[in-house]
């Protein structure tokens, strides 16, 4: 490693003096290299994170110039109030959208931390200068297709800044807030604020505009949804069986996946005995689950089988490995 990295590598991941005697640290070969590998994934880290909120920003600002602002039409949460109160007045959205947001991100500081701040502050004023900067086609006046359109490029946006760890709506930290502070849950207050957000706008835009802007929320929810929580839907199964060596291998050999193993203690009849028993935890895709559920039943008909949605995986043997002819 030359000298230049060790100097960067001194002076942003390892700590340059001792903070006992004030003299300058000698770090071996080893912490070296441990540092350079974390200073790696971190700016990797953070690359990746500042494409995904440039690609949240401009695909949120298309949404909004291409589509939603020259038809009036709004959105939920704090893009809604922006797009609500500029179709309302003179005032520009990429002011709107800097001013409305600005309490979101000092209750983000303070729910979320400071890191959470800062990218979203970014993302916002970043959404506004495109706003602000960028002209985009008028693609369509079709009142559907704005709604549906519109409401798949914002989503998208929103999307794929929270993938970045930014929000370019502050909504749903202001629901984060409340959950703790109340202890209600965070779908119910969502759904609060856009229905007062939405009768607000039956009553000052009118009753058609009002029911297409549910249409591009309706769009966005979903496509956010779909940005956020992944592609492939995965489904995390936990098995309870007599047989589990020969269901693990059953998962290894014919379904191609990876099984986490753990010890358990079965309850059953009418004085709940306890029997010792291996659980058999594994992800696979919701395609698989029939094809599972088949060579399971084939092992072992009585047994006991849970499953759960899992919104998003990392690691392990997730993607399906060649199997054995």
């Amino acid at each position: 490693m030359n000298s230049f990295w060790k100097q960067i590598l001194i002076q942003t991941t390892l700590k340059q003096k001792d903070k006992k005697t004030g003299k300058k640290k000698k770090y071996s070969d080893f912490v070296l290299a441990k540092a350079f590998r974390e200073f790696k994934i971190t700016l990797k880290r953070h690359l990746k994170d500042v494409v995904l909120i440039t690609i949240g920003i401009f695909s949120a600002a298309f949404g909004f110039k291409g589509f939603l602002l020259t038809n009036h039409f709004i959105d939920g949460g704090a893009t809604g109030v922006s797009l609500l109160i500029s179709a309302l007045t003179e005032i520009p959205l990429y002011i709107l959208i800097i001013c409305i947001n600005i309490p979101f991100i000092i209750l983000g500081y303070i729910v979320m931390g400071k890191q959470f701040a800062i990218k979203t502050s970014l993302a916002i004023v970043g959404l506004s200068l495109v706003l602000a900067t960028v002209t985009f086609p008028n693609i369509t006046n079709d009142n559907l297709l704005v709604a549906v359109f519109g409401g798949f490029f914002l989503g998208a946006g929103i999307g794929f800044a929270i993938r970045g760890g930014a929000v370019i709506d502050g909504t749903e930290v202001l629901a984060i807030f409340l959950s703790r502070k109340f202890g209600v849950t965070i779908g119910d207050l969502i759904i609060v604020i856009n229905v007062i957000i939405f009768g607000l706008a039956a009553y000052l835009l009118g009753v058609d505009i009002a029911l297409y802007s549910m249409i591009t929320y309706l769009a966005a929810s979903k496509t956010l949804d779909f940005i956020v929580e992944g592609i492939e839907e995965y489904i995390g199964v936990t098995i309870v069986a007599t047989r589990s060596e020969d269901i693990r291998q059953m998962i290894i050999n014919k379904m191609g996946r990876g099984v986490t193993l753990y010890q358990g203690k079965r309850g059953y009849g009418k004085r709940g005995e306890t029997k010792e028993v291996e659980i058999i935890y594994t992800v696979i895709t919701r395609l698989e689950l029939s094809k599972l559920n088949t060579e399971i039943e084939k092992i072992e008909p009585t047994a006991f089988v849970v499953m759960n949605s899992v919104k998003d995986t990392k690691g392990g043997m997730i993607k399906r490995r060649p199997l054995k002819h």
